[in-house]
């Protein structure tokens, strides 16, 4: 089902081109109002949530103009993460809840994500229903003036979404005897993390919190890690934490300062729920997740499959298999046993949780050995370059050469103007090969 303005987690762009303005956003608002005024006659409850972009003051109005003028009654929960948002839009029994975001990209770049009252993003099917009501004639889905939406702000979101967390686990979670770095990318995650950590005793060293509009994810967070490292040396910490823009990733640091990716993460807690026997079903990974994680899981005798990039697919293969487990290597982890979407806090408290009797990092996250792997992300003004007959041809040769000693992987990015190369073998130097041949046909 081709879509016109959705990716493969929502919808994404530079800020002031494209489809990413508040004209836009507007007409983004009030359709997505209008197919969940439809359902019913009554009036619908909407629920925004968004990171800390400064182009979130501009797209947030228009948005929140739009849902009002399709008659929903609309609460701004102001700076929350991803998976809050999905949280309070369940709690509040809201018809729809929708993330200002554009996740780990950098401050120029904003989008959406939209999700649905079980908490869920919503499916392909009514993503397309709302597209066809962004591209229809606006004046006919204005309502009367008496009918129009209110709105209103909610103070105390973050508050709201620590105490759902925090009641998943004992009431005697403590972490009074642990030091942990917490880097929140200058994010969505910024007055959560570092209040939700203090709240159950730890000793925290705070980076990312101090948000300008144009720092978010810039050198910092989950998708660069030396500061989180240099953090985690410096201070002798536990572990380190590092989210990214919305907080629905997680990469990890341990004491000895080493990276810890969503793969090993993924690994760590199977074994672990498994053995408490919590683990349902078996774990969805994704076309990225490394082949050494597959090995690991067939020792194990825990069922592996995979989906399609994106964690919306993930959850999607989980719902379809009833796995409670799933994630991508880029940190994107769902915990089916609590949440319904990644949440890099909570998958952190799930951790701390096993590590809280003293045990180390860095033997927790020992789990498997992964297969040496290369990613490439090329920059492209057209992502169509992959379906040209050069393209395909490259990849096809490039497969032949590295059949039986590796895999390879090209794709479009879903959220960047991007072409994605994934390779894997223990043969190096072949797999560079590979990988340039395929290169030369997209530069």
């Amino acid at each position: 089902m081709k879509k016109k303005y959705f990716g493969t987690d929502g919808i994404r762009g530079t800020v002031n081109q494209g489809i990413i303005n508040g004209e836009k956003f507007f007409k983004f608002g009030l359709a997505a109002g209008t197919h969940f005024t439809n359902q019913k006659k009554t009036k619908q409850i909407a629920v925004i949530a968004k990171d800390t972009r400064l182009s979130g003051y501009t797209l947030e109005p228009a948005l929140v103009s739009g849902l009002a003028s399709a008659g929903m009654n609309v609460f701004t929960l102001g700076p929350l993460p991803t998976n809050g948002l999905a949280m309070l839009t369940k709690k509040m029994k809201a018809n729809m809840g929708i993330m200002i975001t554009a996740s780990h990209n950098p401050y120029y770049d904003n989008g959406l994500k939209l999700f649905g009252p079980d908490g869920l993003k919503l499916s392909d099917k009514i993503e397309k229903k709302i597209e066809e009501l962004i591209d229809s004639n606006t004046s006919k889905h204005l309502l009367n003036p008496k009918v129009l939406g209110r709105v209103k702000r909610l103070e105390t979101a973050n508050d709201d979404y620590i105490k759902i967390l925090k009641k998943n686990f004992p009431n005697n979670f403590s972490l009074k005897k642990m030091k942990i770095v917490i880097d929140c990318a200058n994010g969505a995650g910024y007055k959560a993390g570092t209040k939700l950590l203090t709240s159950l005793g730890a000793k925290v060293i705070s980076i990312g919190v101090e948000p300008n509009g144009l720092n978010i994810n810039e050198k910092c967070g989950s998708t660069h890690t030396n500061k989180i490292k240099t953090a985690v040396k410096k201070h002798k910490a536990h572990l380190g934490i590092a989210l990214d823009g919305d907080a629905d990733r997680i990469i990890l640091c341990d004491e000895k300062s080493k990276i810890i990716d969503g793969d090993q993460i993924l690994a760590m807690l199977a074994k672990r729920w498994k053995s408490k026997k919590i683990l349902k079903g078996g774990v969805v990974g994704t076309l990225m997740s490394n082949y050494g994680l597959e090995q690991f899981f067939k020792s194990e005798k825990i069922k592996f499959i995979r989906a399609n990039v994106g964690d919306r697919y993930v959850k999607e293969k989980m719902k379809k298999y009833q796995y409670n487990l799933g994630g991508e290597q880029s940190g994107h982890i769902i915990l089916g046993k609590f949440a319904t979407t990644g949440d890099g806090l909570l998958v952190a408290l799930e951790i701390l949780f096993s590590l809280r009797k003293g045990k180390k990092a860095s033997n927790l996250f020992n789990v498997f050995k992964p297969v040496p792997q290369i990613l490439e992300n090329i920059t492209v003004k057209n992502k169509n370059i992959i379906n040209q007959s050069k393209t395909k041809t490259a990849i096809n040769i490039a497969n032949k050469l590295i059949k039986n000693q590796g895999r390879l992987l090209v794709r479009k990015s879903g959220t960047e103007p991007k072409i994605r190369i994934m390779g894997e073998s223990y043969n190096i130097n072949l797999l560079k090969k590979c990988i340039l041949i395929i290169k030369k046909t997209i530069y």
